[in-house]
């Protein structure tokens, strides 16, 4: 045990450049102690999750599922934000149900295994099922999914808290995302192989590996060593909502920060227009999104310990940056289709600024998962992650309504001109925010 710990301990020290592995702020001393151990825990219960995110994509595999099985076309509309706005709109409704677990890794382990359980569905569908019924069995199955998924978001941010000290937790983020981006990057490499031969076994394969993901996740979270919290001030979902209304009022910071984090949901809204946007003009069959899934991998590898190191020292910067770097990628992307058609009607110039936009999107998710973390106290961290999510939600069904409209009224192209603009006024509003590391 003494050699395991020393290695733990070895490989955390090299992965976040401490000279001393029990150094700490803010958390107990006996979580302290375990912390890389729980740190190397954390790595692979986030490689688990982020493979089977991949192999269970809405934006990809799961339209695969629907064409496969006959589904009508209106219902692959609804798979996107299903899957986005049901992981986050009922968090402040479980927020107070998990203040009141002394150890709320046991949360996170629930929405991992129901996770796990909701991909065995999918896979059973691709199997045998069809048709109307089977496109609205996979819709259940995924809006199970997604709230799973929004149960595990809140409590993995909440265990991140109390077992790794701050100034860690965005390095810790960063390699997350690193490891992560191997797996998309293998993800990517089965889907170039599989080119247009996906059938309902492979299909399935795919499916049943999602759910080993996610099982290997829920086991990482339950080996943990979480030292049980204070569970006083839990409230019902009503009792929620009216804190979280309170605290919008009261805490000025917060309010900016989910108004900046709102304004930074345009390089998420970005991406899949850029893709398509390379789809229209290139005219590529499955192999580019197959290429696109790759260059996400590989920009993902190469960035994320990047912006996590930073993020530790200032989380208000790296979402700075990443305002600017997707002011500067949407007007790239707009740009290219008035190249030479030499040029923009490849899809080799699309894939490089679809990699850069990935790796500026690291910097928005990591920036401002490590200020929400690093602003909020032991106390109240539950209640601030799952307001700002649940904020984040509702606008993400609204503004990405507004935006399918324009999408469809103005084209891609001069909809990356409009995420532009809103990034560049993301950009002054976390100018505006406090430094809180």
């Amino acid at each position: 045990m003494g050699r395991h710990d020393l290695s733990e301990s070895r490989i955390y020290e090299w992965l976040t450049g401490d000279e001393d592995s029990r150094m700490c702020d803010d958390i107990p001393d006996s979580a302290c102690h375990e912390q890389p151990r729980n740190f190397m825990l954390h790595l692979w219960a986030s490689l688990g999750n982020k493979l089977a995110d991949e192999l269970s994509s809405a934006r990809l595999v799961l339209p695969w599922l629907m064409g496969i099985i006959g589904a009508p076309v209106w219902m692959v509309g609804l798979l996107v934000p299903i899957r986005e706005s049901g992981a986050l709109l009922p968090q402040i409704f479980v927020a107070g149900f998990i203040r009141l677990k002394p150890q709320r890794k046991w949360v996170w382990v629930a929405g991992a295994a129901l996770q796990a359980l909701a991909a065995v569905v999918l896979a059973a569908l691709a199997l045998w099922s069809n048709g109307s019924l089977g496109g609205s069995l996979v819709l259940m199955a995924l809006v199970m999914l997604s709230l799973a998924r929004g149960l595990s978001s809140i409590a993995t941010k909440d265990v991140m808290g109390k077992t790794i000290a701050k100034r860690r937790r965005g390095t810790l983020m960063g390699w997350s995302g690193s490891v992560a981006g191997a797996a998309t990057l293998a993800a990517g490499g089965v889907l170039m192989l599989l080119d247009d031969s996906l059938g309902k076994v492979t299909l399935a394969a795919l499916l049943g590996i999602a759910a080993f993901g996610w099982a290997v996740n829920g086991i990482c979270a339950a080996r943990i060593e979480e030292t049980p919290g204070a569970v006083e001030g839990g409230e019902n979902a009503w009792d929620s909502i009216k804190q979280g209304l309170t605290l919008l009022k009261q805490d000025r910071t917060f309010l900016h920060f989910n108004l900046c984090r709102a304004l930074l949901l345009s390089s998420a809204l970005a991406l899949p227009y850029l893709a398509l946007l390379g789809q229209q003009q290139s005219g590529s069959e499955l192999s580019s999104l197959g290429l696109l899934v790759v260059v996400s991998g590989l920009a993902a590898m190469v960035a994320s310990p990047v912006w996590g190191k930073r993020a530790d020292h200032s989380s208000r910067g790296v979402m700075r940056d990443a305002a600017i770097g997707t002011t500067l990628c949407c007007l790239l992307g707009a740009g290219i289709t008035w190249l030479p058609t030499v040029v923009s009607e490849r899809i080799w110039p699309y894939a490089l600024v679809y990699a850069a936009l990935v790796i500026v999107h690291h910097g928005v998710r990591l920036g401002r998962k490590t200020y929400l973390v690093d602003m909020a106290s032991q106390d109240n961290r539950a209640l601030y992650v799952a307001l700002s999510n649940t904020l984040t939600g509702v606008l993400m069904l609204l503004v990405g309504g507004v935006v399918g409209l324009l999408a469809q009224w103005l084209g891609s192209s001069a909809l990356l001109l409009v995420l532009s603009a809103t990034a560049l006024a993301a950009m002054f509003s976390a100018l505006r925010l406090p430094q809180v590391e």
